[in-house]
């Protein structure tokens, strides 16, 4: 902070006449007017946009400005880079999944945290630099001007930034990750030459890095605002994109560690635009959501997962079952037994074949309502229950005996960097025991190194599924994907346990 102090103080107010005589001197009346925006600007940007400790606009967690702070630098620093060779560049930093974080850990550690990030971010960045908090989970950053700022150079620095904030943390003497995943914006393609623009840029490319968390970097392009502007028209193409069939189950294969075999595929909703191309569910669900129709999502995705397995077994592939996600809407329905039966007499299945997927928080919260009843009673009709993003809420042993819970779906923070952190591996290896104990399977989410597969392999979980051996492939690709995958396992390692 020392450069700031020096810059805007008295020695900057008494260089700056020298400064523009000897720019008039050497270059004439255009470079003394240049020069003397240039450091009126530059001035604007150390000074004008830091707040004083007083100041209420700064964070009450961080002690750092806002956006309005934000907007302030970057008109300051467009306005040099137009007087000048000198650019500029706007980033935003978001904590991927921090309410999950703040509901497990508590508030205070949530604020630590907050804290924590801010103080490593400030360390990664130049004193001229400036750090904003502008959400609950994101910092905004802007660049002081420097000769070299070009799309290679700032990735760069999002590469480095994000390194910082997914070192690991002490936490009550444990030991958690956070990702992060990161937008901006070069000063050259800001839309309008003012800090809002810049601004605005940013957050569009924080949004598209969302829709491809964790961990992913964006940098904002025309063609991004022009997505961003189609998106607010979701709201109205949603109910036809249901009725139309735009909106379609992609499938993400599990797994067994023992034997290497495919043991199932979870279904994921996936909107096939016919212009846009594929949407995240990122983005359509809440609208879904917000507009009641989770429900009709919901029986969609049942029954072309069913067909999915009808199919499977036509064409002689061996899937043990498909995973279908029951969001709270359709567990309040006091018919959600019937309707299940139902398509499952329509398809000839067994209803073994059905692993009802229900979120750790919906299963927490449940008193003994329709809720409960509904659950249980999948379970009696012999549908498999699994209990998803265990670890990310508080469902308890008592209550995962009441809902006949037969799977433990862990969540991706217990996995990440689980084959190189010591406390992962304590925490993974609690949950396994446990879950042995209990008689239930596991199943670990987010897989996507094949060292957390072997590491959970030889630990003891059951079932993996992530990145590292398949994302979500839409139905047609998944046959091929089966028999390539088991041809495959001719020459391939085992993972299990029982592999050494």
């Amino acid at each position: 902070m020392r450069a700031q102090t020096v810059l805007t103080g008295p020695l900057m107010l008494a260089t700056v006449p020298a400064v523009c005589l000897g720019a008039f001197w050497l270059a004439g009346e255009a470079a003394l007017i240049a020069t003397a925006l240039s450091l009126s600007a530059l001035y604007a940007f150390l000074a004008g946009v830091r707040p004083t400790e007083s100041d209420p606009s700064r964070d009450i967690v961080t002690g750092l400005g806002m956006r309005g702070s934000l907007d302030l630098a970057m008109d300051a620093a467009l306005s040099l880079q137009a007087t000048s060779a000198r650019k500029t560049a706007c980033m935003m930093v978001q904590i991927d999944d921090f309410d999950d974080f703040s509901e497990r850990y508590g508030q205070a550690a949530a604020e630590d945290v907050l804290n924590r990030m801010a103080q490593r971010l400030r360390g990664a960045l130049r004193d001229d630099d400036i750090l904003c908090k502008i959400g609950p989970a994101t910092f905004g950053i802007g660049i002081a001007p420097v000769t070299q700022v070009d799309l290679e150079t700032t990735i760069q620095l999002a590469s480095r930034l994000q390194s910082v904030v997914e070192d690991p943390l002490a936490l009550d003497a444990t030991t958690v990750y956070v990702s992060c995943s990161i937008g901006f914006c070069l000063g050259t393609r800001s839309p309008l030459s003012t800090g809002a623009s810049l601004v605005a840029a940013t957050q569009n490319a924080l949004s598209e890095a969302l829709r491809f968390a964790p961990s992913a970097i964006r940098s904002f392009s025309a063609d991004m605002q022009r997505t961003h502007l189609a998106r607010t028209a979701l709201t109205d193409e949603v109910s036809a994109a249901l009725e139309n069939g735009q909106i379609v189950p992609f499938f993400q294969p599990q797994l067994c560690t023992d034997t290497g075999l495919v043991s199932g595929f979870e279904a994921l909703a996936r909107w096939c635009h016919p212009e846009r191309g594929l949407i995240s569910p990122a983005e359509f669900l809440p609208v879904i959501q917000h507009s009641g129709q989770m429900e009709r999502l919901g029986d969609l995705m049942l029954v072309q997962s069913l067909i999915a397995l009808r199919r499977w077994d036509e064409m002689g592939l061996n899937v043990p079952q498909v995973g279908v996600n029951f969001a709270t809407d359709e567990l309040r329905n006091p018919r959600l037994m019937e309707k299940v039966r139902w398509q499952l007499d329509r398809y000839g299945l067994k209803p073994e074949r059905l692993a009802v997927e229900v979120l750790e928080t919906v299963v927490a919260d449940s008193p003994e309502d329709v809720v409960s009843r509904n659950i249980n009673g999948l379970s009696k009709l012999g549908c498999k229950i699994d209990l998803d993003d265990f670890g990310t809420g508080h469902a308890s042993i008592s209550s995962i005996r009441r809902f006949s819970v037969e799977r433990l779906k862990i969540d991706r923070s217990f996995v990440m960097k689980v084959d190189k952190d010591i406390d992962q591996q304590r925490m993974v290896s609690a949950i396994l025991t446990m879950a042995e104990r209990l008689g239930l399977e596991t199943l670990a989410e987010g897989v996507e190194t094949p060292g957390e597969h072997a590491t959970l392999a030889q630990l003891g979980c059951g079932h993996v599924q992530g990145f590292e051996i398949a994302r979500p492939m839409p139905f047609d690709q998944t046959a091929e994907w089966v028999r390539t995958h088991h041809a495959g396992l001719i020459t391939a390692p085992k993972f299990g346990r029982d592999a050494g």
